[in-house]
Protein backbone atom coordinates (compact mmCIF):
# COMPACT_ATOMS: atom_id res chain seq x y z
CA UNK A 1 0.00 0.00 0.00
CA UNK A 2 1.51 3.12 -1.08
CA UNK A 3 1.91 6.08 1.10
CA UNK A 4 -0.42 9.29 1.18
CA UNK A 5 0.97 11.34 -1.58
CA UNK A 6 3.21 14.03 -0.30
CA UNK A 7 3.78 12.39 2.38
CA UNK A 8 6.69 10.07 3.47
CA UNK A 9 7.61 7.86 6.34
CA UNK A 10 10.35 5.06 6.93
CA UNK A 11 8.30 1.56 5.94
CA UNK A 12 8.83 -1.42 7.87
CA UNK A 13 9.21 -4.94 6.54
CA UNK A 14 8.51 -8.37 7.21
CA UNK A 15 12.14 -8.39 8.10
CA UNK A 16 11.95 -5.78 10.59
CA UNK A 17 13.22 -6.95 14.57
CA UNK A 18 10.85 -7.30 17.42
CA UNK A 19 12.99 -4.38 18.83
CA UNK A 20 12.30 -2.37 15.96
CA UNK A 21 8.49 -2.81 16.33
CA UNK A 22 8.29 -2.08 19.99
CA UNK A 23 10.10 0.93 19.45
CA UNK A 24 8.06 2.23 16.89
CA UNK A 25 4.74 1.30 18.97
CA UNK A 26 6.53 2.83 21.90
CA UNK A 27 6.94 5.69 20.08
CA UNK A 28 3.45 6.36 18.81
CA UNK A 29 2.10 6.27 22.36
CA UNK A 30 4.64 8.48 23.57
CA UNK A 31 3.60 10.87 20.63
CA UNK A 32 0.12 10.43 21.27
CA UNK A 33 0.51 11.19 25.56
CA UNK A 34 2.73 14.50 24.54
CA UNK A 35 0.06 14.99 22.09
CA UNK A 36 -2.96 15.24 25.36
CA UNK A 37 -3.10 17.34 28.18
CA UNK A 38 -1.48 15.64 31.03
CA UNK A 39 -1.85 15.97 34.66
CA UNK A 40 1.38 18.05 36.13
CA UNK A 41 2.64 14.33 38.25
CA UNK A 42 2.18 12.38 35.29
CA UNK A 43 5.19 10.16 35.30
CA UNK A 44 4.29 7.95 32.61
CA UNK A 45 5.95 9.57 29.39
CA UNK A 46 8.85 10.09 31.15
CA UNK A 47 9.39 6.69 31.82
CA UNK A 48 8.47 5.49 28.04
CA UNK A 49 10.86 7.99 27.06
CA UNK A 50 13.53 6.38 28.94
CA UNK A 51 12.47 3.28 27.70
CA UNK A 52 12.98 4.39 24.45
CA UNK A 53 16.56 5.64 24.73
CA UNK A 54 17.30 2.28 26.11
CA UNK A 55 15.40 0.51 22.95
CA UNK A 56 17.51 2.73 20.92
CA UNK A 57 20.40 1.98 21.94
CA UNK A 58 20.15 -1.80 21.99
CA UNK A 59 18.96 -1.41 18.20
CA UNK A 60 21.55 0.26 17.22
CA UNK A 61 23.97 -2.77 18.66
CA UNK A 62 22.34 -4.56 16.79
CA UNK A 63 23.78 -6.54 13.66
CA UNK A 64 20.78 -6.23 11.69
CA UNK A 65 20.12 -2.41 12.87
CA UNK A 66 18.02 -0.57 10.37
CA UNK A 67 19.59 1.91 7.82
CA UNK A 68 21.37 4.95 9.20
CA UNK A 69 18.83 7.49 7.90
CA UNK A 70 15.88 5.66 10.07
CA UNK A 71 17.81 5.50 13.27
CA UNK A 72 18.54 9.31 12.94
CA UNK A 73 14.85 9.80 12.47
CA UNK A 74 14.21 7.41 15.74
CA UNK A 75 16.74 9.89 17.75
CA UNK A 76 15.60 12.88 16.33
CA UNK A 77 12.24 12.19 17.55
CA UNK A 78 13.49 11.05 20.88
CA UNK A 79 15.69 13.80 21.60
CA UNK A 80 12.32 16.04 20.99
CA UNK A 81 10.34 14.02 23.45
CA UNK A 82 13.18 14.64 26.27
CA UNK A 83 13.72 18.26 25.15
CA UNK A 84 9.72 18.44 25.61
CA UNK A 85 9.30 16.85 28.77
CA UNK A 86 12.88 19.08 30.02
CA UNK A 87 10.87 22.23 28.94
CA UNK A 88 7.99 21.35 30.89
CA UNK A 89 9.96 21.32 34.09
CA UNK A 90 11.28 24.91 33.80
CA UNK A 91 9.48 27.71 35.89
CA UNK A 92 8.27 30.32 34.36
CA UNK A 93 6.40 30.18 30.31
CA UNK A 94 8.94 32.55 28.54
CA UNK A 95 11.88 29.61 29.67
CA UNK A 96 9.26 27.03 28.55
CA UNK A 97 8.81 29.18 25.17
CA UNK A 98 12.97 29.52 24.77
CA UNK A 99 13.50 25.85 25.35
CA UNK A 100 10.46 25.20 22.91
CA UNK A 101 11.55 26.96 20.21
CA UNK A 102 15.28 24.93 20.13
CA UNK A 103 13.43 21.47 19.65
CA UNK A 104 13.69 19.90 16.32
CA UNK A 105 10.82 17.86 15.40
CA UNK A 106 11.26 14.99 13.80
CA UNK A 107 10.89 15.42 9.23
CA UNK A 108 9.13 12.01 8.28
CA UNK A 109 5.67 10.80 9.81
CA UNK A 110 6.01 7.57 12.08
CA UNK A 111 3.14 5.80 10.73
CA UNK A 112 1.29 5.68 6.98
CA UNK A 113 -1.99 7.29 8.22
CA UNK A 114 0.01 10.42 9.56
CA UNK A 115 0.26 13.54 6.72
CA UNK A 116 2.73 15.37 8.83
CA UNK A 117 4.75 13.76 11.57
CA UNK A 118 3.14 13.91 14.70
CA UNK A 119 5.95 15.27 16.37
CA UNK A 120 6.01 18.66 14.46
CA UNK A 121 1.93 18.66 15.70
CA UNK A 122 2.76 18.44 19.30
CA UNK A 123 5.33 21.02 18.64
CA UNK A 124 2.52 23.64 17.31
CA UNK A 125 0.59 22.54 20.27
CA UNK A 126 3.28 23.33 22.63
CA UNK A 127 4.06 26.47 21.02
CA UNK A 128 0.89 27.80 21.17
CA UNK A 129 0.36 26.90 24.59
CA UNK A 130 3.41 28.45 25.94
CA UNK A 131 2.66 31.52 24.05
CA UNK A 132 -0.89 31.82 25.59
CA UNK A 133 0.76 31.26 28.59
CA UNK A 134 3.20 34.02 28.23
CA UNK A 135 0.20 36.22 26.99
CA UNK A 136 -2.09 35.74 30.06
CA UNK A 137 1.13 36.25 32.08
CA UNK A 138 1.87 39.95 30.29
CA UNK A 139 -1.60 41.24 29.68
CA UNK A 140 -3.95 39.15 31.90
CA UNK A 141 -6.16 37.81 29.18
CA UNK A 142 -6.65 34.91 26.85
CA UNK A 143 -6.84 31.39 27.63
CA UNK A 144 -3.66 29.46 28.36
CA UNK A 145 -2.52 27.22 25.65
CA UNK A 146 -4.61 28.40 22.77
CA UNK A 147 -3.45 31.64 21.78
CA UNK A 148 -4.67 31.21 18.06
CA UNK A 149 -8.28 31.60 19.03
CA UNK A 150 -10.97 28.83 20.19
CA UNK A 151 -9.74 26.23 17.11
CA UNK A 152 -8.18 23.57 19.14
CA UNK A 153 -4.84 22.11 17.43
CA UNK A 154 -5.96 18.50 16.46
CA UNK A 155 -3.84 15.50 18.47
CA UNK A 156 -1.95 13.11 15.86
CA UNK A 157 -3.94 10.01 15.51
CA UNK A 158 -3.56 7.25 18.00
CA UNK A 159 -2.21 4.59 16.27
CA UNK A 160 -2.70 0.76 17.42
CA UNK A 161 0.24 -1.28 17.54
CA UNK A 162 -1.07 -3.22 14.19
CA UNK A 163 -1.15 0.03 11.81
CA UNK A 164 2.59 0.62 12.13
CA UNK A 165 4.16 1.42 8.96
CA UNK A 166 2.28 -0.19 6.81
CA UNK A 167 2.79 -3.56 7.82
CA UNK A 168 0.94 -5.96 5.59
CA UNK A 169 -2.98 -6.80 6.60
CA UNK A 170 -3.76 -3.24 7.86
CA UNK A 171 -6.46 -1.07 6.39
CA UNK A 172 -4.71 2.36 4.40
CA UNK A 173 -5.18 5.75 5.66
CA UNK A 174 -8.55 7.37 5.00
CA UNK A 175 -8.61 9.99 2.73
CA UNK A 176 -11.34 11.82 4.07
CA UNK A 177 -9.60 12.52 7.63
CA UNK A 178 -6.21 13.18 6.17
CA UNK A 179 -7.54 15.87 3.97
CA UNK A 180 -9.33 17.39 7.59
CA UNK A 181 -6.09 16.71 9.53
CA UNK A 182 -4.09 18.57 6.24
CA UNK A 183 -6.61 21.51 6.03
CA UNK A 184 -6.92 22.05 10.15
CA UNK A 185 -2.97 21.97 10.16
CA UNK A 186 -3.11 24.66 6.96
CA UNK A 187 -5.51 26.95 8.74
CA UNK A 188 -3.15 26.39 11.86
CA UNK A 189 -0.03 27.51 10.15
CA UNK A 190 -1.60 30.18 8.46
CA UNK A 191 -3.28 31.96 11.68
CA UNK A 192 0.34 31.57 13.41
CA UNK A 193 1.77 32.89 10.52
CA UNK A 194 -1.18 36.16 10.59
CA UNK A 195 0.37 36.37 14.43
CA UNK A 196 3.44 36.08 13.74
CA UNK A 197 2.95 39.55 11.34
CA UNK A 198 0.80 40.96 13.64
CA UNK A 199 3.37 41.19 16.09
CA UNK A 200 6.09 41.93 13.29
CA UNK A 201 4.10 44.65 12.83
CA UNK A 202 3.67 45.81 16.43
CA UNK A 203 7.37 45.61 16.81
CA UNK A 204 7.88 47.27 13.13
CA UNK A 205 5.69 50.28 14.81
CA UNK A 206 7.37 50.04 18.00
CA UNK A 207 10.75 50.56 16.91
CA UNK A 208 9.55 53.48 14.46
CA UNK A 209 8.31 55.36 17.26
CA UNK A 210 11.29 54.31 19.31
CA UNK A 211 13.54 55.85 16.43
CA UNK A 212 11.45 58.98 16.27
CA UNK A 213 11.65 59.59 19.92
CA UNK A 214 15.11 59.11 19.69
CA UNK A 215 15.79 61.77 16.88
CA UNK A 216 14.00 64.45 18.87
CA UNK A 217 15.59 63.89 21.91
CA UNK A 218 19.15 64.05 19.73
CA UNK A 219 17.83 67.37 18.62
CA UNK A 220 16.64 68.56 22.01
CA UNK A 221 20.22 67.44 23.48
CA UNK A 222 21.99 69.53 20.30
CA UNK A 223 20.42 72.73 20.83
CA UNK A 224 20.97 72.06 24.68
CA UNK A 225 24.75 71.66 23.84
CA UNK A 226 25.01 74.88 21.23
CA UNK A 227 23.12 76.97 24.52
CA UNK A 228 25.89 75.35 27.00
CA UNK A 229 28.62 75.90 24.51
CA UNK A 230 27.50 79.59 24.09
CA UNK A 231 26.79 80.42 27.72
CA UNK A 232 30.59 78.87 28.23
CA UNK A 233 31.88 81.24 25.65
CA UNK A 234 29.81 84.30 27.52
CA UNK A 235 31.95 82.86 30.93
CA UNK A 236 35.04 83.07 29.57
CA UNK A 237 34.65 86.73 27.87
CA UNK A 238 33.23 87.63 31.22
CA UNK A 239 35.90 86.16 33.22
CA UNK A 240 38.65 87.86 31.28
CA UNK A 241 36.62 91.17 30.98
CA UNK A 242 37.24 90.93 35.05
CA UNK A 243 40.41 90.09 35.11
CA UNK A 244 41.12 93.01 33.04
CA UNK A 245 39.47 95.17 35.06
CA UNK A 246 40.83 93.93 38.83
CA UNK A 247 44.23 94.81 37.37
CA UNK A 248 43.71 98.37 36.06
CA UNK A 249 41.54 98.56 39.74
CA UNK A 250 44.96 97.22 41.36
CA UNK A 251 47.06 99.85 40.12
CA UNK A 252 44.73 102.38 40.51
CA UNK A 253 44.64 101.94 44.29
CA UNK A 254 48.51 101.77 44.57
CA UNK A 255 48.59 104.98 42.99
CA UNK A 256 46.35 106.34 45.06
CA UNK A 257 48.27 104.81 48.27
CA UNK A 258 52.03 106.66 46.92
CA UNK A 259 49.75 110.21 46.68
CA UNK A 260 48.40 109.83 49.86
CA UNK A 261 51.78 108.67 51.93
CA UNK A 262 53.61 111.71 50.38
CA UNK A 263 50.71 114.18 51.31
CA UNK A 264 50.75 113.23 54.96
CA UNK A 265 54.82 113.23 55.06
CA UNK A 266 54.55 116.58 53.79
CA UNK A 267 51.59 117.68 56.39
CA UNK A 268 53.83 115.93 58.85
CA UNK A 269 57.08 118.01 57.91
CA UNK A 270 55.01 121.13 57.93
CA UNK A 271 53.76 120.76 61.26
CA UNK A 272 57.11 120.05 62.72
CA UNK A 273 58.42 123.04 61.15
CA UNK A 274 55.44 125.46 61.77
CA UNK A 275 55.74 124.22 65.59
CA UNK A 276 59.34 125.13 65.79
CA UNK A 277 58.50 128.89 64.64
CA UNK A 278 56.15 128.93 67.13
CA UNK A 279 58.33 128.14 69.87
CA UNK A 280 61.46 130.32 68.49
CA UNK A 281 58.88 133.35 68.17
CA UNK A 282 56.70 133.57 70.93
CA UNK A 283 58.51 134.69 74.06
CA UNK A 284 58.70 132.08 77.05
CA UNK A 285 56.02 132.81 80.08
CA UNK A 286 57.18 134.26 83.09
Amino acid sequence: MAPTEGAEYWPLTMAASRLELNLVRLLCRCETMAADKRDPEEWRLQKYVGALEDMLQALRAQPSRPATEVLHEYARKVDFLRGLLQAEKLASSSEKALANQFLAPGRVPTTARERVPATRTVHLQTRARYAGEMRQELLGTGTPGNILGSFPVPPPSRVHSATLYGVSGVAGPRPTDEKQSAAELDLILQRQQDLQEKLAEEMLGLARSLKTNTLAAQSVIKKDNQTLSHSLKMADQNLEKLKTESERLEQHAQKSVNWLLWAMLIVVCFIFISMILFIRIVPKLK
